[in-house]
């Protein structure tokens, strides 16, 4: 039984034994008061030091721009060529933030990076933002809660918000790719009995699990097998599953193998039940996976908030882009909350030294990289597949969808704020691309399209 105690004034008032009430003890709420404060420091000096190496590639006259103005002088001098008062208040520019509570949607994979950071180093309440990130558990949920504005935006796979907008799976609902949150960060992982069946012309009556349809798994997995010669709609079984099931399934015999996200990839070699046959770098180097964006309603509404978070997410994804950042990242993305993943499992994918499960320690920087651009050719690739494989029926305006739903102007304007450049073939946004070896160029779908053998329907 607890014995009553009076009144002491150097006692905490509350029984969590801090100030604030949150804390065991007003050491650990000074230690969490000192993170925070870490945490945003970090993400200004960052925003600085990335200015400054955009503008200044090269080391030497990085130097000289330093010892001229100063270290502590730098933001001042740049502010003199580059708008950096309009980068800082973005949000402002029509007025007061119009909603800044906002819940965001994600899954727990390290596609989602930027998204995810974005939160433990304070880069949202640096724009003014209260967000509340809402782990989901799959892919058809973040799409229903985003269509019932439970989600005020969210963490995509990039092909969902032109299946969305064009009705594939629900009713019509035009949503935006506002940025890339990642490329590359996929594998083909096999289960440890295939060690010896790396061939994909043996791969007929193999089960394979995919996040989501409208996924760049689902066609990249589709893409690689095809090219082996295989029908993915009857050679293999494709089989939609939630991430976090991926590699229980593969531990249960319920698959073969899965074109997933990491750190599940990781994961199934962590936990010795998986292999990392292929990473999809080697089948597309420089691939779009997933998206961040909203709904065209959600912008009209609030163009002020959809800046401020604009800039908050594109501040995340340049600084993930830095490897040497990657080791710190993965510690703040790997807590329950966010992947729930053991801190090795994640420092293996962000930076790219990892074991593949077949007794080699690979070395694969760009194993995930973080490149926001969203080309209007990468969603164009992503139609030309939808179509090839009976996903959209009849002809498809490619272009005016592309350019409709993912918003390659409003990021080349934000971007560039940030010391993004683009190459002067750029400027259309219809990048060409290869896939396997195969160019893909955008001003021609259907010859694409076209240019492949098809499957009997018999």
């Amino acid at each position: 039984m607890n014995s009553f105690r009076p009144f002491d004034p150097n006692r905490p008032l509350f029984s969590h034994g801090c100030s604030c009430g949150e804390h065991t003890s007003e050491e650990d709420h000074r230690a969490a008061l000192s993170n925070k404060i870490d945490a945003e420091k970090l993400s200004a000096d960052f925003l600085e030091a990335s200015l400054v190496k955009a503008l200044f590639p090269q080391e030497n006259r990085r130097r000289a721009f330093l010892k001229a103005v100063g270290a502590a002088g730098a933001m001042s001098a740049l502010a003199g060529f580059l708008p950096i008062d309009s980068l800082q208040a973005m949000a402002q520019e029509g007025g007061p933030i119009e909603k800044p509570d906002l819940k965001i949607g994600f899954i727990g994979i390290t596609c989602a990076t930027p998204l995810i950071m974005a939160d433990p180093l304070g880069l949202y309440k640096q724009q003014g933002l209260n967000v509340t990130l809402n782990k989901t558990a799959g892919w058809a949920l973040i799409r229903d809660k985003m269509i019932n504005k439970e989600h005020d935006a969210s963490h995509f796979l990039s092909p969902m918000p032109l299946a969305m907008s064009m009705g594939l799976g629900s009713e019509p609902n035009p949503m935006r790719v506002a940025a890339i949150q990642n490329v590359n960060g996929q594998a083909i992982t096999l289960a440890l009995k295939h060690k010896d069946n790396r061939d994909p012309k043996n791969w007929k009556g193999m089960k394979f699990a995919v996040p989501f349809d409208y996924s760049m798994h689902n066609f990249l997995l589709r893409y690689y097998v095809a090219q082996a010669g295989l029908d993915p709609d009857k050679d293999i079984q494709i089989r939609v599953t939630p991430p976090p099931e991926m590699v229980a399934n593969l531990r249960a015999g319920n698959i073969d193998g899965f074109l997933g996200p990491d750190p599940f990839n990781q994961r199934a070699v962590f936990d010795e039940v998986g292999f990392i046959h292929i990473l999809t770098r080697d089948i597309w180097d420089g691939h779009p996976c997933c998206a961040f964006g909203t709904s065209e309603e959600f912008i009209k509404k609030n163009p002020n908030t959809f800046a401020a978070l604009y800039r908050a997410v594109l501040n995340a994804t340049a600084m993930a882009r830095d490897p040497a950042n990657r080791p710190m990242i993965a510690k703040a993305i790997c807590a329950p909350n966010y992947l729930n993943q053991p801190e090795t499992v994640v420092m293996q994918v962000l930076t790219g030294k990892f074991a593949d499960g077949l007794g080699n320690v690979r070395n694969v920087p760009d194993r995930i990289d973080f490149n926001p651009i969203p080309w209007y050719s990468m969603a164009t690739w992503m139609l030309t597949q939808m179509q090839r494989w009976g996903y959209i029926k009849g002809d498809v305006n490619y272009k005016d969808i592309s350019e409709k739903v993912f918003l390659l102007t409003d990021a080349k304007k934000y971007m560039s704020e940030t010391g993004l450049t683009f190459a002067d073939d750029d400027k259309s946004g219809h990048k060409k691309f290869k896939i396997m070896g195969k160019e893909f160029d955008a001003s021609q779908p259907g010859a694409y399209l076209k240019s492949f053998p098809t499957f009997s329907k018999g």
